[in-house]
């Protein structure tokens, strides 16, 4: 039994036999794994055959929210949604905040397990313990606000929370995200695995409350985590204010922003089209996840030209470098617009942004020509163009059909060395920092088991230049191995499995990260967490999501990076004459390998590290 945080209760849909069912939840797996993430990837190696289709019924769909949403911890209301990637082949794992997470508690589950395949368009609808499956056949086609609207409209509850996709996951293009509300799942293309199984939506309403073990003691925990808040130098004065828009102005000056398909870094800076004083002029207001009160998220509306009008909470830092620097795009309305439609048809803003940028690569050096384009003119800058593809590819149409699938399998169809254009980490597009001049930064894109993903393991020493646990040169190699790893562990136990806010460990609590967790948790949950066991949840986490990797057949050769950033120097600004040899990721991969404990050679973890951290399946998959 629970005391508190944890309802002990996994939802499990099957979309075949249209049955739901209700299982316990395991304090041991409570205990080893947290919740979020861990949940996620834990039920994933279980439940997920190896070489499973992405796409095809034999992939779950796993909605994993953590011990602390629901409760009075502020910023806590976020939840793991995690699947087999289509994109990429390797474990899908993105966190998404907003209301739907902490409703999903209060209508009884830790966990929702979706499985099986509907055999026409289905919405899940939740209310307390009750599921039902109604037809989504009128909405099949709809973009996500507007489905959403009208499944609250039928069910006579403006209240119900409700994650859907747009036309580009039922279409199945590998970038798609699954929205709920303002929110996104962004990354990995979740959406097109809830369109494979064709599930338009789940609907949520619950009445129920997250017990806390503990009022005193978390009420003792909760003054020290937001005492820390409320002392950053950045979280209340600037980043609830700004939101994540403020680091395009950061990174232009560390000469680490990325633009023109990371050709022209530090050369070209588009700080005045679309920095912070620019951003101030679209800004209308801002929202806040449930139980927040930062509220960083950012509305903004496009004032100008054929984009006037157009409403959209962001763009976020990540859009701003999607849709604007590396398309070359400099017109801020036209990113919002765009931002706006991602939303609206459903797919990931950073891989479609970068897929766009790859292609205008290609089209200014012949590679494409407007034969190949459907006529549109792909020069970086051209907002107009960039528009019209984004739409073909969210619809699969024309040139848009090549490209839904991201650079990694788009290159490999188009050939004529356009390899050497795709910015990918194992079919993962690359976020927004050019990590040729954020060496700690490069090596968890090459590593992380999602791909080239900024989350997983945010090097903040890097690129903020907090001296956690130690001061570090952000251009050298030497001591990247085991400050990656670090990373990876502390994001992981800290942020994506209690579920708690990422943007707190690194404006507000990152000297304090694990023992703040042990603490909340230990109030919350009632169980005995030390600082020590927190960050070894982080890497028994991070161990088996690499071995679900390793039993897809990923090797010490997808951890990789892109030809451009392991040749190319930085060709101007603050990082100028930097890149990362391959004899540096060679050293970095060495170190990195050997401080988890992994096989130097293959990259995998081997048995006696499995078993110390308690995978005794994973240990006898592997072999």
């Amino acid at each position: 039994m629970f005391q508190g945080g944890y309802t002990g209760k996994i939802l499990r849909v099957n979309l075949t036999d249209r049955v739901a069912t209700t299982e316990d939840l395991s304090v041991a797996t409570a205990e080893q794994f947290i919740g979020g993430s861990g949940f996620g990837i834990k039920y994933l190696f279980d439940e997920v055959p190896a070489k499973a289709d992405a796409l095809g019924p034999e992939n779950k769909l796993i909605f994993a929210s953590g011990p602390l949403s629901g409760t009075n911890v502020p910023c806590a209301s976020r939840m793991a949604v995690t699947a087999k990637s289509p994109l990429t082949g390797a474990v899908g794992m993105a966190l998404t905040g907003g209301q739907f997470p902490v409703e999903l508690k209060f209508a009884g589950y830790d966990i929702l397990i979706v499985e099986g395949r509907s055999e026409k368009p289905v919405y899940v609808w939740i209310r307390d313990g009750e599921v039902q499956f109604k037809s989504a056949e009128k909405l099949w086609g709809m973009k996500t606000t507007d489905a959403q609207q009208i499944i609250k409209n039928s069910l006579k509850d403006q209240n119900i929370r409700v994650a859907c996709i747009g036309p580009a996951g039922e279409n199945q293009i590998r970038m798609a995200s699954i929205i709920n509300e303002w929110r996104a799942v962004g990354r990995k293309g979740l959406g097109a695995v809830m369109g494979s199984k064709n599930l338009k939506a789940i609907a949520i309403r619950g009445t129920g409350k997250v017990a806390v073990a503990d009022k005193e003691k978390l009420k003792a925990a909760r003054k020290v985590f937001t005492g820390a808040m409320k002392e950053s130098p950045v979280l209340y004065p600037a980043f609830s204010k700004m939101g994540t828009g403020m680091v395009v102005d950061h990174t232009c000056h560390m000469g680490i922003f990325p633009t023109k398909n990371y050709q022209s870094t530090g050369t070209y800076d588009p700080i005045e089209k679309i920095g912070t004083e620019m951003q101030a002029t679209r800004n209308t207001g801002k929202e806040h996840c449930y139980g927040c009160p930062v509220g960083c998220s950012q509305l903004n509306l496009a004032k100008e030209g054929p984009y006037g009008g157009k409403l959209t909470e962001g763009p976020e830092f990540e859009t701003y470098y999607s849709f604007g620097g590396v398309t070359g795009v400099e017109n801020i309305d036209a990113i919002i617009a765009a931002d706006r439609m991602a939303d609206e048809l459903g797919f990931d803003t950073i891989s479609a942004g970068v897929t766009v940028a790859f292609a205008m690569e290609l089209f200014e050096r012949g590679i494409l020509t407007e034969a190949d384009t459907d006529g549109l003119v792909l020069n970086f800058g051209n907002d107009e163009a960039m528009m019209a593809l984004l739409k073909k590819m969210a619809f699969r149409e024309g040139i848009g059909d090549l490209l839904a699938d991201g650079t990694k399998a788009a290159a490999e169809k188009i050939g004529k060395g356009a390899e050497k254009y795709a910015m990918h980490v194992k079919g993962l597009e690359l976020p927004a920092y050019d990590v040729r001049g954020a060496k700690a930064h490069g090596l968890n894109y090459a590593t992380s088991f999602t791909g080239a993903d900024h989350c997983r393991g945010y090097a903040f020493q890097e690129i903020f230049g907090i001296p956690v646990p130690k001061e570090v040169d952000r251009f050298t190699a030497d001591g990247k191995g085991e400050l990656t790893m670090w990373n990876q562990d502390v994001r992981t136990a800290t942020t994506d499995a209690p579920t708690m806010c990422a943007f707190l460990l690194d404006m507000a609590v990152v000297g304090i990260a694990t023992e703040n967790t042990a603490a909340l948790m230990n109030a919350v949950t009632g169980l005995s967490f030390t600082a020590d066991a927190v960050l070894k949840a982080g890497e028994r986490i991070n161990n088996l999501a690499r071995a679900f990797n390793v039993r897809e057949g990923f090797t010490r050769a997808h951890d990789n990076l892109p030809e451009r950033l392991m040749t190319e120097p930085v060709p101007g600004g603050a990082s100028e004459g930097h890149f990362i040899s391959r004899a540096e990721l060679d050293q970095m991969l060495d170190e990195y390998y050997t401080a988890r404990g992994w096989d130097v050679k293959t990259g995998s973890p081997t048995r006696e590290k499995l078993l110390e951290l308690g995978l005794e399946n994973a240990a006898d998959q592997l072999g």
